[in-house]
């Protein structure tokens, strides 16, 4: 039963769809660095590595904007983190043909051959930490989606 001077609103900590969000978001976190290790790259790395290979495979010209807006990655942090891929070698960044303030980006051969090997183990990593909900994951995809929603 509820206390009256309980600022929760919930019984138990498991009707708390933050907490348990949280929680889930932490174990796939923590496993997820765990998969990155060999790689040498952290999440946000690999996730900026592996959406700049996304959008060139798109066909689509990077600039750390783009990265930025498509990762949900601030660009301060955005350009911080390309800056470290730059530096270990994955990507270049050069001047942009038209808007001198923009900075394309691009994998060197290098970072095209790490991050192919890298999302092959996150996603098989994925697929079966994602089994348990079996048939209900295009279900749950759209939630997620719902979540973003026009900050997507």
């Amino acid at each position: 039963m509820k206390s009256n001077n309980s600022p929760f609103s919930v019984e138990h900590a498991d009707e708390s769809t933050g907490f348990l969000l949280w929680q889930v978001t932490s174990l796939w976190q923590r496993e997820i660095r765990k998969t990155l290790e060999p790689f040498d790259l952290t999440h946000s790395q690999f996730v900026l590595l592996a959406s700049a290979y996304w959008l060139t495979l798109q066909k689509q010209e990077v600039t750390q904007i783009l990265l930025s807006q498509h990762t949900k990655i601030d660009p301060m942090t955005t350009s911080q983190v390309l800056r470290i891929l730059q530096r270990k070698g994955f990507i270049q960044r050069t001047e942009h043909f038209t808007d001198t303030r923009a900075k394309l980006v691009s994998l060197t051969g290098q970072g095209t051959e790490v991050i192919t090997k890298a999302v092959v183990e996150v996603e098989t990593f994925d697929r079966h930490f994602f089994s348990v909900l079996q048939d209900e994951v295009p279900g749950f995809n759209r939630q997620l989606l719902k979540l973003l929603g026009d900050r997507k």
